[in-house]
């Protein structure tokens, strides 16, 4: 499926331990262009990894979607490529060069790639060489302890990447430091492919802003897209609210679809996701996490979900989104 970039290009940011398969779909429901595997270890797909594979698979509604691997290692690459290939429905390869958590680092992936702009480009190249799915991304941040990120953009441009994302921090800026909308610009200027702002990117006013600020061809949005899955629709309408009834039924697809996904281990899996949607704000907001924690069985689970949403949502609108820390880059 062609991506236009003619007008604004939203991307869902892969997100570890939160952008699976079920969250994407709900996401896929309010507008965004193009969603995104969650980090995939290039070495697991070399080597068969049944539950990596597993990450692989998309929602029929995921058109177009985007596979996004980490490696640097050209035979492992090639390898890991070849699996992509074989599965239908995948539309991007995407090249993590942004994660900066030490055991990625360490093993020459993600944010180490910022660091051996001849290893970036040769990673790249290869992808490039062996895959036979339309488009090569590349997700990036602006250098590792000092920014070179408009050296890094033309590397990935001249390597033959179709478009880039750029994280507007560098890696010794992790997730708290201040991103840098100016050196994000200064990358929309350097280079001719289509280039998305990502970082910090939380509410339409901001998404409005960024946009104008950086010239950007569009924006990848990840932590503020967790327990709030209708922000790219509030973008786009350029409006902050939600209706409660919305809320509820979103809430309560998405808890369905683990199931569907992971079977009863989803209800665990599932946690996380309702400590976000029930905000700050909502009345029994604590004494609903602590039930949570609690309860393993699918039918009690979404039994405790829908007496809360049902009952919280009457009389309180919903406050902010709770902060996310992951584990991982590739997050907005």
């Amino acid at each position: 499926m062609p991506l236009d970039f003619s007008r604004p290009f939203y991307a869902l940011a892969p997100l570890a331990g939160f952008t699976d398969l079920p969250f994407r779909s709900v996401v896929k429901q309010f507008g965004v262009d193009l969603t995104v595997s969650e980090m995939i270890s290039s070495n697991a797909l070399a080597y068969g990894s049944q539950k990596t594979e597993k990450m692989l698979e998309k929602s029929p509604e995921e058109i177009p979607y985007s596979v996004q691997i980490a490696g640097s290692d050209p035979e492992i690459i090639k390898r890991a490529v070849d699996v992509i290939n074989a599965r239908e429905g995948v539309d991007v390869i995407d090249l993590n060069a942004g994660c900066p958590v030490p055991k990625v680092v360490n093993n020459l992936q993600g944010s180490a790639l910022l660091g051996d702009l001849e290893k970036l480009g040769r990673t790249i190249e290869t992808i490039k060489h062996y895959s036979d799915k339309p488009y090569t991304s590349v997700k990036i941040r602006l250098g590792v302890q000092e920014k070179n990120h408009e050296a890094i953009a033309r590397v990935c441009q001249e390597a033959g990447a179709d478009f880039i994302a750029v994280h507007g921090r560098t890696r010794a800026g992790k997730y708290k430091a201040p991103v840098d909308y100016d050196a994000i610009a200064e990358v929309k200027r350097a280079v001719t492919i289509p280039v998305l702002a990502n970082g910090d990117i939380d509410s339409p006013a901001k998404a409005r802003w960024v946009l104008e600020h950086t010239g950007c061809d569009g924006l990848m949005i990840g932590r503020a897209a967790v327990g709030n899955p209708w922000i790219f629709q509030q973008i786009e309408a350029e409006q902050g609210t939600v209706g409660s009834a919305l809320i509820r039924e979103v809430v309560l697809e998405h808890f369905d679809q683990m199931i569907r996904h992971y079977g009863d281990y989803g209800v665990i899996l599932f946690r996380k996701h309702l400590h976000t949607y029930s905000k700050a704000g909502y009345p029994g907001a604590g004494a609903f996490r602590h039930a949570v924690n609690t309860i393993e069985s699918p039918g009690s689970m979404r039994e405790e979900v829908e007496r809360f949403f049902s009952q919280a949502l009457l009389n309180t609108e919903p406050g902010e989104p709770e902060k996310i820390v992951c584990s991982c880059d590739d997050d907005g």
